[in-house]
């Protein structure tokens, strides 16, 4: 797969190098998921990309992370200042991304090209940048997020000046976006909020002739004002001081529950230049993503814009939730990817009793497991993000529209809580340096925990799976996927794991359709189990269908990783303990080291962990 298979000796950790060239996973997905033309352009803006992280991005990252965001709040003459202070690390950080156009080439043609490639490559360079700063992600994604949605719901045309902005290339003019959805009473439950919006009594006049305007506009027959007031507060906001936020607030009269919330474009600034009537009373003191500062906001009198339609702000704001929801699970990958990395040179580097830690068998089985792990959430979130990206193409896309809805919420749980558990132990291969915050996996771990917090715990995407399910019949697009993947699947050595797979798709299957007709609390209690289930069968039936178009070049090294992946997720006599072979001696080089392995090098029965 790379010839000569990297080596990790020659590094002394997992920095200055280029992320693009040593994810060569990474480097296949991307090809097979981009349009043909899509890719040609972008492999070479990939590679550029993954050196600017790996070198001055990452450095950067760990000043910044020492020297996180401040707020001040007033001025020395008691006035509202709404100010949050940087490390100028920080700036240039933002400045080296967003003029590269992670989120600019997926609105606006970049060069070389006559049209925008698609959400995928924002997608495919946040995984990463993942690899430096979970926190720059964060205000980045939120910034196309917040583009994403406005090009959706604004039909009006009255934003087209903040979305432009949002999605520039020059970094002077840009802004970024946020989301405020959280409030201390609801939590995940997004239509308890208590935020109220009040018609402006006199709105403000703009400014700029490109600025939103306090103006009227038809709806239902009644003159509808665009200009609102909002009350309330909001608990946990990320990118605080962001100019473009949007937020939901409930109109006098509305319905009660998510039907009754509108969406609102609340700025920092107003379009005269007057700071918006909204006090940020502080920032949370996090575990981790330090880059980017998260508050409490009170919003009083607050100036905010409705959005589309009034009371469609919840549906409005879904488009931003399944949005962050796939960048949550690339990065989740793209952290997997560092900490694969550092763990890999650690162990070529450190010794023990006179060899190379990585020269034992239970070292070489904790890297195998590792890069497996990696491998098989980056194949699954980059299939979820390719449906994602399908249906932003294409709005009449049925099919990528009920995957997406499916696969999103589970990619987000399962490459979360993956990137924690990897997190935990590569640590652990640091050693005690690895608990210090003078190296980089102290600081992955603790950016790392945010991530299955962020935009839906467990709880909520399993029980978001079967809402999918159940209102959107996402299922129904999963069963075919699914076997399309197995029917690639010809060569002997993969047949008994296809088997396997089979086996235990009809078993999914079944359990899809007892949830369909259990009583709503045991559906719930399942949830979990279920999400998880079908995160092993697709991502098993993945690796197959790729495993065979390896093998059909002569490479047989994917054809271990799926091995190793069914033997160990699916396989129903994989428990007691193996003491006839060691599979991960057998091919670290080539799973670890993303060595070539020639198809005639495979045993005759596949491994057993």
């Amino acid at each position: 797969m790379v010839d000569p298979p990297i080596d990790y000796g020659a590094l002394d950790e997992g920095r200055h190098v280029n992320y693009w060239d040593v994810n060569p996973v990474l480097q296949e997905e991307a090809k097979r998921r981009y349009p043909d033309d899509e890719f040609e352009w972008a492999e070479e803006k990939l590679q550029e990309f993954g050196r600017l992280v790996g070198h001055t991005i990452a450095d950067n990252a760990d000043r910044i992370d020492s020297h996180g965001p401040t707020l001040q709040t007033h001025d020395k003459y008691g006035e509202l200042l709404n100010r949050v202070e940087y490390h100028p690390d920080q700036f240039e950080n933002e400045r080296l991304i967003y003029e590269h156009g992670i989120v600019a080439d997926a609105f606006e043609a970049p060069d070389g090209r006559d049209e925008p490639v698609g959400l995928l490559h924002t997608l495919t360079e946040q995984l990463l940048l993942s690899y430096a700063d979970t926190g720059l992600v964060c205000a980045q994604s939120m910034t196309s997020g917040a583009a994403l949605t406005l090009r959706n719901h604004d039909h009006t045309g009255e934003y087209t000046e903040y979305l432009n902005r949002l999605t520039s290339r020059d970094y002077e003019s840009a802004i970024e976006g946020a989301m405020f959805l959280t409030e201390e009473q609801g939590g995940s439950d997004v239509g308890s909020a208590e935020t109220v919006s009040e018609p402006a009594m006199a709105p403000r006049q703009a400014t700029e002739s490109s600025a939103p305007q306090a103006k009227a506009t038809q709806d239902g027959g009644e003159l509808q004002t665009r200009e609102y007031e909002l009350t309330g507060e909001k608990w946990f906001c990320s990118n605080i001081d962001a100019q473009a936020t949007l937020a939901l607030g409930r109109r006098p009269g509305a319905p009660d529950g998510t039907k009754g919330l509108s969406l609102f474009l609340v700025p920092h600034e107003l379009p005269s230049g007057e700071l918006n009537d909204q006090r940020y009373r502080r920032l949370k003191d996090k575990l981790g993503t330090e880059s980017v500062p998260t508050g409490e906001v009170e919003f009083d009198g607050t100036t905010g814009y409705l959005v589309g339609e009034p009371e469609r702000g919840f549906k409005y704001m879904t488009t931003m939730l399944n949005w962050e929801r796939v960048t949550n699970a690339v990065g989740a990958v793209g952290i997997i990817g560092r900490l694969l990395l550092e763990s890999t040179v650690k162990a070529a580097n450190r010794d023990a009793f006179g060899q190379a830690i990585q020269d034992f068998p239970l070292m070489q089985r904790d890297l195998v497991e590792m890069a497996v792990d990696h491998e098989a959430t980056l194949t699954f979130a980059m299939e979820a993000a390719h449906w994602l990206d399908r249906y932003e193409r294409d709005h009449d896309d049925d099919d990528a529209f009920q995957l997406m809805r499916l696969l999103v919420p589970v990619s987000k749980h399962v490459t979360t809580r993956t990137a924690v558990d990897t997190a935990s132990y590569a640590m652990e291969i640091q050693g005690g340096n690895g608990y210090v915050e003078d190296f980089v996996t102290h600081r992955l771990y603790r950016d790392a925990q945010a991530l299955p917090i962020w935009e839906g715990t467990a709880n909520i995407l399993s029980l978001d799976v079967l809402r999918a399910m159940e209102k959107e019949a996402a299922h129904e697009a999963l069963l075919p996927l699914v076997s399309g993947y197995l029917d690639d699947v010809e060569h002997p050595y993969l047949q008994a794991l296809a088997t396997t797979v089979q086996g235990e798709f009809e078993r999914l299957q079944e359990a899809l359709l007892g949830l369909a007709t259990a009583d709503d609390a045991s559906a719930q209690y399942a949830a979990k189990e279920v999400t998880e289930y079908i995160y092993e069968v697709t991502t098993a039936s993945i690796l197959l269908s790729r495993a065979q178009d390896h093998l059909d070049d002569g490479d047989a090294r994917k054809a271990i990783v799926a091995n190793l992946f069914v033997e160990r997720e699916l396989a129903s006599d994989s428990s007691g303990v193996r003491t006839d072979g060691t599979p991960a001696m057998e091919y670290f080089d080539a799973i670890v080291r993303y060595a070539s392995l020639d198809a005639t090098e495979l045993p005759d029965q596949p491994v057993t962990t």
